[in-house]
């Protein structure tokens, strides 16, 4: 009895929540809940992690995020967004719940400019409003046979929720699905936002350029590169007329560091 009345919450929801591409979610955890966990997530990881105070980096990252965050629409509940740079040495940025957006200092020699450093951030973004992380959650309260697993969930699961990559012990990394969907979120946001969203193909050659022995695609949660530039580039036509009127409207960040 207790499992058909969980199936019949899933079939409820399915039928009520959208991601921004218009895919059904199964969406368990409220928004307020999510944003609590993003927030002592982020807190811990500032209180674990030395900070880029320099003016340059701070002003060059909050410029790309607040052009994006204008031409963004976030229905998750957060009135502002908090923007931190990270001394680290691995190309790695994250957004989370609650509104919260790390980047950090090895991202800048992999995002070599503005719009490319815009196409990692939009992806970032892009995992927030579709929620992504709640979908992750949702689907291992399912899996447990619980819908009060938020009770039990360790700091390394609530990491891994929200997707702050492998460095933070990542338990439920975003699928496949979920990266794919963030990219083609991300394309348009940075496109809106008056960023070349060709230079999203450009960084992708550049993460691929790394190396280091990446898993084959079928064996890893995240599209090869080269399945997300195809993507990307299927989707270009779209984003340049997005871009396009951008321009038109006046809209060219003036972002330098």
């Amino acid at each position: 009895m207790k499992h058909l009345r969980i199936l019949s919450l899933v079939l409820f929801v399915l039928h009520c929540n959208t991601s921004p591409t218009g895919r059904k979610q199964i969406i368990l955890v409220s928004d307020g809940e999510m944003n609590e966990m993003g927030t002592q997530a982020f807190d811990d990881l500032k209180s674990k992690t030395p900070i880029d105070t320099r003016n340059n980096t701070n002003s060059y990252v909050k410029c790309i995020v607040d052009s994006e965050l204008g031409v963004t629409t976030d229905t998750t509940g957060v009135d502002s967004w908090e923007v931190i740079v990270f001394k680290d040495n691995t190309p790695n940025a994250f957004a989370l719940p609650g509104g919260k957006i790390g980047v950090f200092t090895g991202m800048f020699s992999v995002a070599k400019n503005k719009d490319q450093l815009a196409a990692v951030i939009g992806h970032e973004i892009g995992h927030v409003i579709a929620r992504h992380g709640n979908e992750r959650v949702s689907q291992n309260q399912l899996a447990s046979g619980s819908v009060k697993l938020l009770e039990t969930l360790g700091k390394p699961t609530v990491a891994g929720a929200l997707g702050m990559g492998a460095k933070f012990g990542v338990l439920l990394p975003f699928s496949r699905q979920h990266e794919s969907e963030a990219d083609l979120i991300g394309l348009e946001i940075m496109a809106k936002a008056g960023f070349d969203p060709r230079e999203s193909v450009n960084l992708w050659k550049n993460m691929s350029a790394l190396g280091g022995g990446k898993p084959n695609e079928l064996l890893s949660t995240h599209p090869s590169d080269e399945t997300r530039m195809k993507q990307l580039n299927q989707a270009m036509p779209k984003a340049m007329a997005l871009f396009e009127s951008a321009l038109q409207s006046g809209k060219k960040p003036n972002c330098v560091m």
